[in-house]
């Protein structure tokens, strides 16, 4: 193996630690530290010509072609990064859950704003493309509450979908996760507790969507990308309410009894509340919601300095 780059490892844990984070993008963060079209490209160079060279055998050329190394010691960061944040996760989920959620509403409201600047010229097409992520967000929400999902064939495609979410700039792979249920059964406890039978399907979705739709997303940005960013953002803006910090949790029971998961009651979806009391737990949470704007306004900050 060439010779290991310290500083490439480290701005792959810095994606894997914002892909952990609902709201914060890890394509922006590649963009940021000017690793995102060399991932991007080294990506899409995962095709027949690749295969072929796997299969007869020639390694070297096969390292050469796709830039494999290169990619190992991403993916060897980003391992390292959402390892250490699940632990992190797992603690403040069990005993700050207000907290984490308000520190995660601020994220992506800031990032509805971000997100959506980033569209050239809102044409018919593209205010027409927001309108749909928008009521498709909503119908989802109100009609469909996020509840965890373990059948093998719903993680393989929350891999496949998260995996494409998280090589996006301005769009969060962890975030993708909450709309669809399950974030904190595959980003905290299955890593937690290296329960293979929820992270097998679930990587399985995240190599074959990667390598399958790198190639779909490179051109769907090049040739719709006002339209693809003004989808995202309306998607964005109406599944905010599944964030929302006061929440009441809806457990899942069979026979009048709970069901449970490494002792763990299973969540089936939440309901949201309004806050009970304007106490010093209001004015925490109206204080981390700011804070979470804020780090989205610096993260955008820095990426248009190094543009």
């Amino acid at each position: 193996m060439k010779k290991i780059n310290p500083k490439l490892i480290l701005k792959a844990m810095a994606m894997g630690a914002a892909n952990v984070i609902p709201g914060v993008s890890g394509g922006t963060i590649a963009l940021i530290t000017g690793i995102y079209e060399d991932l991007i490209n080294s990506l899409k160079s995962f095709d027949l010509h690749a295969f072929k060279l796997l299969i007869k055998f020639k390694w070297n050329d096969f390292v050469k072609y796709t830039n494999f190394y290169f990619l190992l010691q991403i993916f060897i960061g980003l391992g390292i990064a959402v390892v250490s944040l699940a632990k992190l996760f797992k603690f403040l989920f069990d005993n700050y859950p207000v907290y984490i959620w308000a520190y995660f509403f601020g994220l992506v409201l800031a990032s509805v704003y971000f997100v959506g600047k980033t569209v050239h010229k809102w044409s018919m097409s593209a205010i027409f493309a927001f309108i749909i992520g928008l009521v498709i967000a909503v119908v989802v929400t109100v009609l469909h509450p996020a509840g965890e999902n373990d059948s093998p064939i719903y993680l393989f495609l929350n891999g496949i979908i998260a995996i494409i979410s998280m090589i996006l700039p301005g769009l969060s792979g962890s975030f993708v996760l909450i709309l669809l249920g399950n974030y904190r059964l595959v980003a905290i406890d299955a890593i937690n507790h290296l329960d293979l039978k929820i992270l097998i399907p679930f990587a399985l979705g995240a190599i074959i969507g990667i390598v399958a739709f790198s190639h779909v997303l490179s051109w769907l940005f090049k040739k719709y990308k006002d339209q693809t960013i003004a989808l995202m953002t309306g998607f964005i803006l109406g599944s905010l309410s599944i964030l929302w910090p006061w929440k009441k949790a809806v457990y899942l029971m069979e026979n009048g009894k709970y069901l449970t998961k490494h002792g763990r009651k299973i969540i089936a979806y939440y309901e949201q509340v309004l806050p009970q009391n304007f106490n010093q737990e209001f004015l925490i949470v109206l204080i981390l919601i700011i804070i979470g704007i804020w780090s989205i306004f610096i993260l955008e900050k820095k990426s248009q300095i190094k543009n």
